[in-house]
């Protein structure tokens, strides 16, 4: 709660918008996260919103491939990646109202015509889907918070961000001059033959803004090398931009953790507060992350992890299961090296060959048949060969499959997601799910609850009896297999008491140091600082493992 929630005066929310030009994937979204860690250490009280252009209604059936991870929060929704950016970096509530699209905007108009709220008025971009925007805005800073951040995706100058962009033009005009601040991320190219960095894109792309309208405050300028006092001045002057307010970012050496430092330097809080007509509600402390990045920049140890993924081409398909590992890693002064591997290469060429020599194998989620072979034979392997051992979602279906045909003796089982005609499918829809003909109806997402058994290596982990996780997936554990599952060592450490579905399984510490499987996706509750139990905890194991096999150098 702000100071001024607290004296019972409420203050207006101030707003800061977030654009990007040149090329996309500048990295919007993590300059925006990096804002408003430095509010929050200031005292403000934040949210955080990504307004994407694309029509699809959210990226729930984008492939990763095209646009990366689906982030999930804790109500279900299933939203842009950036979201994840904004929860390891900050405290702010994520929800519903921190994502929309074209599609989501679109949506809403339409169906408002449907019931005839507009009264017969012709339906137009301005001003009904402007204002549709603008109350999505609104939406997303409906707690009150002192300063809300909202990111516009896609790149100035695309047909698709225009009505975002008169929709944040118009908000300036309503919200008044102090109580909104316009940034503009851009990047400033080095040409190699040349041997210096080139300003003209930034000034075309700002000419692009103030085209539709808008002036910026703030330059954020992202480049590889470090830019002159003189390169400030010409940026400033063309650009109608205060030369203080052209801030440097540039790319980081070791960790993306740099980056809200390196913004700190540059001295992008005092423009923020000057433009914003604040005052520090708090002195500002950063030693603690400070000391974070100094254990990133010199671990004491390290090991390796294969991750075993059918999207692995793209880093930014398994982006959160990425920033956990790193989290855990820091935890223990370790390194956390990755290998990427194919799922379909381990189905192809077996396991071993891939993945020889690693300290943990981790098997993330997914959807369909390709690369499920590969999924099963690295676990097996994990589980034979006695390596750390940990499966997320499909990653968990994954584990169950293998237990049953080379433990279990079921030699056909399988999972009814690609083969309802299979005599033992382990892993299937619920009885409620398979008489729901909309397969997005029979989706369990968001958080749910989970009661973990006592003794185990998840109740160890939490430390606590009652969790609750976020969920992305249609199939479970299938409940007739249960008793088989215990008799053969499989054991079962967390349950949904209320559906009673198997949240987790695990192997006992005798019979393997640690192997386990979640049905949820705990890599979207994580951060630098506290990462989550069972990654630390996995990280830890392999550190051991790393230890025993004669090797903890870095």
């Amino acid at each position: 709660m702000s100071d001024a929630a607290q004296d019972g005066e409420r203050k207006p929310t101030k707003y800061i918008f977030i654009t990007g030009g040149v090329v996309s994937s500048l990295g919007k979204g993590l300059t925006a996260a990096a804002i408003g860690w430095i509010l929050e250490r200031l005292g403000f009280t934040v949210s955080m919103q990504k307004l994407d252009p694309y029509i699809n209604v959210d990226p729930g059936t984008m492939s990763p491939f095209q646009h990366g991870e689906v982030y999930v929060t804790d109500d279900g929704t299933e939203a842009d990646l950036d979201l994840g950016h904004y929860e390891r970096f900050t405290h702010a509530t994520i929800d519903e109202h921190s994502n929309y699209t074209t599609g989501k905007i679109y949506r809403s108009v339409i169906r408002k015509e449907r019931r005839g709220k507009y009264l017969g008025s012709t339906v137009q971009v301005i001003p009904h889907i402007t204002d549709e925007i603008k109350d999505a805005i609104r939406a997303g800073s409906s707690r009150g918070e002192d300063v809300a951040i909202t990111e516009i995706g896609g790149t100035i100058g695309d047909i698709e961000s225009l009505p975002f962009c008169e929709a944040i033009r118009q908000f300036s005009l309503e919200v008044g001059p102090r109580d909104c601040v316009f940034i503009h991320l851009t990047l400033l190219p080095f040409l190699r033959a040349s041997g210096e960095l080139k300003t003209k894109p930034t000034q075309q792309s700002v000419g692009k803004l103030r085209e539709i309208g808008i002036q910026p405050h703030i330059l954020v300028c992202r480049t590889e090398k470090p830019m002159t006092d003189e390169m400030r001045g010409k940026i400033s002057l063309f650009c109608n931009v205060r030369k203080e307010a052209v801030i440097e970012e540039r790319d980081v050496d070791f960790s993306i953790y740099e980056v809200p430092v390196d913004l700190l330097k540059a001295g992008i809080h005092h423009q923020l507060l000057a433009h914003l007509d604040l005052e520090p509600r708090r002195e500002l402390v950063v030693d603690d992350w400070y000391e974070l990045l100094e254990t990133v920049r010199s671990p004491k140890r390290s090991c390796e992890i294969a991750v075993v993924g059918k999207y692995i081409e793209l880093h930014d398909a398994y982006k959160s299961i990425y920033e956990s590992l790193n989290h855990a890693g820091i935890t223990h002064s370790c390194k956390v090296r990755l290998r990427k591997v194919s799922a379909e290469q381990v189905g192809e060429r077996g396991g071993p060959a891939l993945l020889e020599g690693v300290d943990g194998i981790l098997v993330p989620g997914g959807f369909g048949e390709r690369g499920f072979l590969g999924k099963v034979e690295a676990i097996r392997y994990a589980r034979e060969q006695r390596i750390p051992f940990f499966g997320i979602c499909y990653g968990m279906q994954a584990a169950i499959v293998e237990y049953a045909r080379h433990v279990c003796g079921l030699a056909d089982a399988t999972t009814s997601e690609f083969d309802d005609q299979a005599e033992h499918q382990v892993v299937d829809l619920m009885e409620e799910q398979k008489r729901i003909s909309d397969l997005g109806g029979t989706m369990r997402l968001g958080a749910f609850a989970c009661r973990l058994v006592e003794g185990t290596l998840s109740h160890q982990a939490y430390g606590a009896r009652d969790i609750a996780e976020r969920h992305r997936h249609r199939y479970e554990y299938n409940n007739r297999y249960r008793d088989m599952f215990v008799e053969h060592g499989l054991r079962v450490a967390g349950i949904n008491e209320h559906l009673d579905l198997v949240e987790i399984v695990e192997l006992p510490r005798d019979v393997h140091p640690w192997f386990v499987g979640v049905q949820f996706h705990p890599e979207f509750k994580t951060k630098p600082q506290t990462p989550h139990p069972l990654f630390r905890d996995f990280i830890g194991a392999a550190v051991r493992h790393r230890e025993r096999a004669g090797g903890s150098g870095v």
